[in-house]
């Protein structure tokens, strides 16, 4: 009894800004060491959203302007699925993304014997003239013939976005068109400048990836209209999302490839300058049109015609392996806000309604470090130097300010305690002759690896000031970076929650400045 109490009493000093009941009672200090802390996700994620059991896979956003709030339908992959039938749609409802009431199963899958024995990705939309919603869906034949299509496009109406009833008269087929029996899914409707109605499908053709293109008057009958586009270099694009915002026309889709499994976006003028990208290298950027890292995939966008918002998912990792930067399908629903650049090109940014759910601020407590000078948020580092920070909650919120020269390397790193041999470091590197900059996800300390390939973000410019404004937010083991609102940069750090981290300059002195956490 007596160790039980010193125990309690111990968790019970510990600062406002610690979580008394998720440190394990083994009687250490853990507010007064920098003892790394083998902490694990807690199955409640408030942020960036994940089901208790199973996790987040291709998220449908859709603006329910009756109902005034956005509407996430969403796979539910339990990570143990029954053979053959799963991924049922789940949804989610929110006023503006940053947190969310769950409706739970909404459209369940067929049984095996049926052609949507599991759901795929598709799109919900709202038809004005009946008073309906629809959702179009990919339904997927369990062990399918060779006479049978392992994919078609299927359809379910309902009048309150909560019980929904399958049309089983309804089926695309896209081997009545001339289109790949096997690889014809995750239908994208929209309207064009004239009001009518286009189905976009993710297929192949004769071997070669394009987008299949079916128009409507009315959400009921459909036409084949030809191919939308045949992609740039043969990628198979999944999760498609057209959409028009302000003057410009986008195609947001997730690229399939190994290499390259990111989201990424095109833009027109006109609905045909956007089907003109492709198959040539008709980049919409510097960039490739990506929009953020390999731990973003599947994303989707919705508007509630002032904001558009984007949500993709974060992957779990298998194993819990931070190294694996390139595993994994199904995580948490990670939110950006959408904004359009002057010349038409997108960022991804930080929502404002995220970064208020921040309310309550925490002290700015350094522990240790080397060539370092300054306190209360305001630091210099020296080259090779870093400043390692009091405990993190479960989720944050940090900014500050780095004055950095071109030459000049900085980073921060996190799931690091004073007696660590590896953590894991976000390294802003200088690139291309200092012209501009990338960031890249390394595994350092002792025993560290270095850098993680599949790890790096895209080139983004060096800031005309000399100054980056960074913003990182985490929930559990998701970290979401934004720098000067032209770098995102989402990833999956198991043991970043309650435990040190750090400032760090690689190349240079630098000067951080303005620093700032504040906890959910």
């Amino acid at each position: 009894m007596t160790n039980i109490m010193a125990a309690a009493l111990a968790l019970a000093s510990l600062a406002a800004c610690a979580e008394k009941d998720l440190y394990p009672e083994t009687g250490k200090d853990w507010e007064n060491i920098t003892d790394f802390l083998d902490s694990e996700d807690d199955r409640q994620f408030l942020t960036y959203y994940k089901p208790y059991v199973g996790t987040v896979a291709d998220p449908m956003p859709f603006y329910d302007a009756k109902a005034g709030n956005y509407k996430i339908l969403y796979l539910q992959d339990y990570q143990v699925n029954q053979t053959g039938t799963y991924h049922p749609f789940w949804c989610l409802e929110t006023e503006d993304g940053s947190s969310y009431v769950s409706l739970g199963e909404v459209l369940p899958c067929g049984n095996i014997e049926e052609q949507d024995a599991a759901l795929g990705t598709g799109c919900a939309v709202y038809d004005e003239a009946g008073d309906v919603y629809h959702i179009y869906y990919t339904g997927n034949k369990h062990q399918p013939a060779a006479s049978e299509n392992g994919q078609v496009v299927m359809r379910a109406t309902s009048k309150d976005f909560k019980t929904w009833t399958k049309d089983l008269a309804f089926c695309i087929k896209g081997t009545d068109n001339g289109y790949d029996r096997n690889d014809f899914r995750d239908p994208c409707v929209f309207k064009d400048d004239d009001g009518k109605w286009h189905m976009v499908v993710t297929t192949k053709k004769s071997g070669t990836s394009v987008l299949a293109d079916y128009v409507s008057d009315d959400l009921n009958e459909w036409k084949w209209n030809g191919d939308f586009m045949t992609t740039i270099w043969g990628r198979f694009y999944e999760c498609p999302d057209i959409f028009k915002m302000g003057d410009w026309w986008y195609l947001i889709y997730s690229d399939i490839e190994s290499f390259d499994r990111k989201v990424h976006y095109l833009k027109g003028r006109t609905l045909d300058e956007l089907k003109a990208c492709g198959p040539g290298d008709v980049w919409p950027d510097s960039k490739e049109g990506t929009l953020d890292s390999r731990a973003y995939y599947a994303a989707k966008t919705a508007s509630d015609g002032v904001s558009r918002m984007i949500w993709g998912w974060c992957p779990v990792r298998p194993g819990e392996d931070n190294s694996d930067v390139k595993s994994g399908w199904g995580g948490a629903l990670v939110c950006h806000e959408l904004r359009q650049n002057e010349d038409g090109t997108l960022a991804c940014v930080a929502p404002e309604s995220v970064k208020a759910s921040f309310a309550d601020a925490c002290p700015v407590s350094e522990k240790a470090g080397e060539e370092w000078s300054g306190s209360d948020g305001n630091y210099t580092i020296s080259d090779g130097g870093y400043v390692l920070f009091s405990r993190l909650s479960t989720r944050n919120l940090i900014t500050f300010d780095v004055k950095a020269e071109p030459a000049d390397k900085f980073g921060f790193s996190f799931c690091r305690g004073g007696d660590s041999e590896v953590w894991y470091s976000m390294v802003v590197n200088p690139e291309n002759g200092n012209t501009n900059r990338k960031l890249n996800l390394e595994q350092q300390g002792p025993e560290g690896s270095g850098f993680l390939d599949g790890g790096d973000s895209y080139f983004f410019p060096n800031a005309a000031d000399d100054t980056y404004h960074v913003t990182v937010i985490t929930d559990n083991s998701v970290c979401v970076v934004y720098i000067n609102d032209v770098l995102v940069y989402t990833s999956r750090l198991y043991g970043l929650a309650r435990n040190c981290w750090s400032i760090d300059s690689y190349a240079g002195e630098v000067a951080v400045n303005n620093l700032s956490i504040r906890k959910y």
